[in-house]
């Protein structure tokens, strides 16, 4: 039987993010040739198998004639080809499928049930929003079931056909694309609408059994991954078993280091949900310190208040600069939005505008006591504060 993608030739514009990495990996495996650009590179190249060429500049180049040009949704307006759910869409077109989507959670949901799979022997196949080191990457090529991260954000997700959906929760988090709740709701109504197996985690009890993950959120991820795996045939008992063993995802309460008897954590937190969870998931009694990057202007905008009132829960924040990613910068919108509200929020609380994520780390470094906790949180590039906090504590 010829593989689902042989003969076919794919360059992939944005190959080092998260998701065109992990497709540029299966679609080679799965029969087709394939090769790249991106404006810089990423730790997500270091996964990819040989035989993917890849081109890093500043600026794109011109697709190679004779190849069929997937452009990542962050070059859309840069680089002319289909965009890169077209060819999610392929893969998850070509194996029994389960598709994991939801405002939180989606990245370590979709990674548990692929690593459950993986030491149940069932060989999966996965594309995984980030680095699992228990898997070796983001990216797996197995013959059984396709374990997929989708992306309702550009609501590309309703192209999916999958057997298993899994919304993990609901919430209005991309508000430049839905102006309501009750539209994302919408969005996954109509996508599910037939798929012939659905797992709603906000309708699942938190999961009790063991789990190596701290905080109340990976228990409802965890509800929502056993009962995924349940409907691939896989016994309960045997899954519960392999998810004790699962230690989590690279950037998700990430423990980093401790130094001067401080530790040092990293989260990809970005919403105001996710921002709760991490500080909640980290307290322990000790003082908590925050370095918050905000994610998009368009989000920034719209929930600085809810930004702020989850911060609140921590001891010390300082707040940097928008990180843009995909958006271009809106008049008036900074990370000083989300300080204004804090100081509102906190009268007295140690509160820093550091709009350099450096400045940031010193501002914390130079607060910290021993015993305390300090914890990087956003989408963007806040984690490469992490080794000037380690040296600067040590």
């Amino acid at each position: 039987m010829p593989s689902p993608l042989e003969g076919r030739r794919l360059w992939l514009a944005g190959i080092g993010g998260a998701g065109m990495s992990a497709y540029a990996a299966v679609a080679q495996a799965w029969g087709a040739e394939v090769r790249g650009w991106d404006r810089a590179r990423t730790p997500y190249l270091d996964h990819l198998p040989a035989g993917i060429a890849v081109e890093i500049s500043p600026d794109p180049p011109t697709p190679p004639v004779g190849w069929e040009p997937f452009v990542s949704t962050a070059f859309a307006d840069r680089v002319e080809g289909r965009p890169r759910a077209d060819l999610l869409a392929e893969l998850t077109s070509a194996r029994e499928t389960i598709v994991i989507a939801g405002a939180h959670g989606k990245t370590t949901t979709t990674a548990m049930i692929a690593f459950v799979l993986h030491e149940l022997g069932a060989d999966p196949a996965y594309l995984i929003g980030g680095d699992v080191p228990q898997l070796g990457g983001n990216a797996g090529t197995g013959l059984g079931w396709l374990v997929v991260e989708g992306d309702e954000s550009d609501r590309t997700i309703e192209a999916l056909r999958p057997r298993v959906a899994v919304i993990t929760n609901v919430d209005l988090d991309h508000h430049s694309t839905f102006a309501s709740r009750a539209e994302v709701s919408q969005l996954f109504d109509r996508w599910t609408s037939d798929v012939p197996q659905v797992v709603r985690g906000d309708e699942l009890p938190p999961y009790e059994g063991e789990l190596a993950v701290p905080g109340e959120h990976n228990r409802r991820n965890a509800a929502a991954a056993l009962a995924a795996v349940e409907a691939t045939g896989a016994d309960r008992g045997d899954a519960e078993a392999a998810l004790a063993r699962f230690r989590g995802v690279v950037r998700r309460l990430e423990a980093r280091g401790t130094a001067g008897s401080v530790e040092v954590y990293d989260d990809y937190a970005h919403n105001a949900a996710k921002v709760e969870a991490a500080i909640a998931a980290l307290r322990d009694g000790s003082r908590l310190l925050v370095l918050f990057q905000p994610h998009l202007y368009s989000r920034t905008r719209h929930l600085a208040y809810e930004l702020a009132r989850a911060l609140a829960a921590a001891d010390v924040v300082a707040v940097t600069d928008v990180y843009a990613a995909r958006e271009q910068p809106a008049e008036g919108v900074t990370g000083k939005l989300v300080v204004d509200r804090l100081a509102e929020l906190r009268p007295g609380m140690p509160i820093a505008w550091t709009p350099n994520v450096d400045d940031g780390a010193r501002f914390l470094a130079g607060r910290s006591r021993p015993g305390d906790r300090i914890v990087t949180v956003g989408a963007g590039d806040v984690d490469r504060a992490v080794p000037l906090l380690l040296e600067l504590l040590s």
